[in-house]
């Protein structure tokens, strides 16, 4: 095995409840009484436990019955959350000790929006391949947003073929907007190497598990996501276009995106429903931001027992 590379920083952020999305607008009420109480006790001394109490509770019930009831546009807020878990922090968290990054297409070429190397996952050695979002702009600049070009699909073809060589399983993960759609990717075959590597995917003989952590969309997440067993976090998507790029298509405008992705059928509830997925990882009440080390453990178990 080469040198160990690029090993990412272990991630292991608190859990917090603030509302952050649109949807729980309603919540920040509540969290703001709690503060003003919190704040109110700690300079007056006046015991506010028991208020605390109840409102935390009043949350918690609502955020409950917010998250079991969840539009398909809002299921899209959370995937797109800028500290949900990436392909990166998910390696740190199954595999601390060994991780192998391996860069390049052997055509001179690497792509940092779509990370592979070696892992080992329960005394099994085993070959991760992941698109790579940022959880900043900075980062986000450097990896693409997610969106590999041709060059990315050409180094998880050779890092599958590297498996498929020493009888090592596959694990995929998913988080894309697609793949990127500009006019040097088109040139340089974009198409092709997604095409490519469908086909090459259904022929490998070692087991392959993909597990959609975000966004899944188009021929993007295709290109790493033919398997054996396909799972989906709880408030994962799984579409063929974004419901931004569908509604700019069908209505000229970009703004009937929650429209489209209901018409989408996107969700991972949708897709179990339909049997194309084999089963939904669930998330923490939230989304995974807010328990990134839980939802890598329960990623891992799921992933064992495929």
């Amino acid at each position: 095995m080469p040198p160990k590379a690029d090993k990412p920083t272990k991630t292991n952020k608190a859990m917090t409840t603030t509302p952050c999305f649109d949807f729980e607008q309603p919540l920040v009420a509540i969290q703001e009484k709690i503060e003003e109480l919190k704040q109110l006790g700690a300079e007056t001394g006046i015991d506010v436990s028991g208020q605390m109490t109840t409102l935390t509770r009043q949350a918690d019930k609502y955020r409950k019955e917010l998250y079991s009831n969840l539009k398909p546009n809002e299921k899209l807020q959370i995937v797109r959350h800028p500290e949900r878990p990436n392909t990166l922090d998910i390696v740190s968290g199954l595999s601390p000790e060994i991780w192998f990054e391996l860069h390049g297409n052997r055509c001179g070429m690497d792509d940092g929006a779509l990370v592979g190397g070696i892992i080992e996952l329960n005394n099994t050695p085993m070959v991760v391949v992941g698109t790579q979002k940022g959880h900043n702009m900075k980062d986000n600049l450097t990896r693409n947003f997610g969106m590999p070009n041709p060059e990315g699909y050409e180094k998880a073809m050779r890092l599958f073929a590297h498996a498929n060589k020493f009888g090592m399983p596959i694990l995929t993960l998913i988080d894309t907007p697609g793949a990127y759609p500009g006019i040097a990717a088109e040139e340089h075959g974009i198409g092709y190497a997604i095409a490519l590597n469908i086909r090459e995917m259904a022929r490998l003989r070692v087991p392959v598990v993909s597990v959609v952590v975000g966004e899944g969309c188009s021929g993007g997440a295709l290109g790493i996501g033919v398997a054996n067993h396909i799972y989906m976090l709880e408030h994962a998507v799984y579409t063929v276009i974004s419901p931004e790029g569908c509604a700019s298509i069908l209505w000229r405008d970009a703004s009937h995106a929650g429209q489209a992705a209901e018409a989408l059928k996107l969700t991972a509830q949708d897709l179990e429903s339909f049997g194309i997925i084999d089963g939904i990882i669930p998330e923490p009440l939230g989304g995974a931001h807010l328990d990134v080390a839980g939802q890598i453990d329960a990623i891992g178990r799921q992933v064992a027992k495929a």
